[in-house]
């Protein structure tokens, strides 16, 4: 136990293995997975949550095992429904933190309705979309994030519609936060996990993700040493937009776009590179930044969008306690029995 001199409260110290349980973990050697997963435990153990307030939720795939491996409350739930779950689970126990581990295949195809559904209620709990851009557990299908044209078992010719974007679809449902990662960089993974779980509302934590097996090297060309800095950038809240190996490089605003420059050059300096703001309520640039494609580009990672709304299980929690005030209900027979009934003989 800590001491806290200036609040006279007492907080206990967790390590990340005082989240993790004894199970063996069956991921693939190398799979992205692992690291997602020990990125988790880091970040619980920093927030200070006690496991006992904490719940891990998911639907189906390789990423949605992982609630097995954690010592919290956990749930691996059916096919796409893990938002489903987590949305009654957080708004029956609101006090308790909830994360949804999901990947782009299970949140995204038969899980979409329930994806746009819990942003656009935005439900207080942290939704982690692994995108690997495939069906791994099932063996190598092209997923709703494959690009047109990529070839899978289930495409052997080449796909013929186009992907979603994963915030393409948080932004439609008026997310009130979205942050993105990838898989070998732990220390953004852990920020951005440390953030959403921060934020009041639905946080929705895009992970570019390896599938060793079925996909592997989808995302080196932005992941590799040699490339990583000249085509990712790391958005800060209140800071300059700047990336490169060199740090020589920022984005501005074009017209009614972005364009990336080198400071420096062109009439451009470090007065013209655009500040982020991730707390901006218009999520015009927040998608903009979020839709770079790491092309003329650079994928944009951190926290991209952080802003204030009501959450649902709070307005329902209040909706209930006014209900009860108003017609003295004490319990569920009190509202069934309310009003006119009829007594069949």
């Amino acid at each position: 136990m800590e001491q806290n001199t200036n609040t006279q409260a007492t907080m206990t110290e967790y390590k990340p293995l005082d989240f993790k349980n004894n199970q063996p973990i069956r991921w693939c050697p190398g799979c992205g997975d692992h690291a997602v997963f020990n990125v988790l435990l880091k970040s619980m153990a920093q927030l200070g949550i006690p496991p006992e307030k904490t719940a891990v939720i998911s639907g189906i795939g390789c990423s949605s095992r992982l609630p097995y491996y954690t010592h919290t409350y956990a749930f691996h739930t059916i096919h796409g429904r893990g938002g489903a779950v987590a949305t009654g689970f957080k708004t029956a126990n609101p006090d308790m933190t909830v994360w949804q581990v999901s990947g782009d295949g299970d949140c995204l195809a038969i899980g979409g309705n329930h994806f746009i559904h819990e942003v656009r209620r935005n439900v207080d709990l942290n939704l982690l979309l692994l995108n690997n851009r495939i069906y791994g557990l099932t063996k190598g299908q092209f997923s709703p994030t494959s690009a047109r044209g990529f070839k899978s078992k289930s495409s052997p010719y080449g796909t013929t519609e186009d992907p979603f974007v994963p915030a393409e679809l948080a932004f439609g449902a008026r997310g009130t936060f979205f942050a993105r990662s990838i898989d070998v960089d732990l220390t953004v993974s852990q920020e951005v996990m440390v953030a959403a779980a921060q934020h009041k509302g639905c946080s929705v934590v895009e992970i570019l993700q390896n599938c060793m097996i079925f996909n592997n090297g989808i995302h080196n060309p932005i992941t590799d040493r040699e490339h990583r800095a000249d085509r990712t950038i790391h958005l800060v809240h209140g800071e300059k937009m700047i990336f490169g190996k060199d740090q020589n490089r920022g984005l501005v605003q074009d017209g009614f776009g972005l364009k990336a420059v080198t400071i420096g050059e062109d009439g451009y300096t470090i007065d013209d590179i655009l500040v982020h703001d991730a707390h901006c309520q218009n999520y015009f640039l927040h998608q903009m930044l979020a839709m770079m494609d790491g092309t003329d580009l650079p994928v944009a990672l951190g926290v991209i969008r952080d802003v204030e709304a009501p959450t649902y299980e709070t307005a329902v929690a209040e909706q209930v306690e006014e209900a009860k005030t108003m017609h003295g209900f004490t319990c569920l027979n009190d509202v069934i029995m309310a009003g006119d009934t009829w007594q069949v003989e």
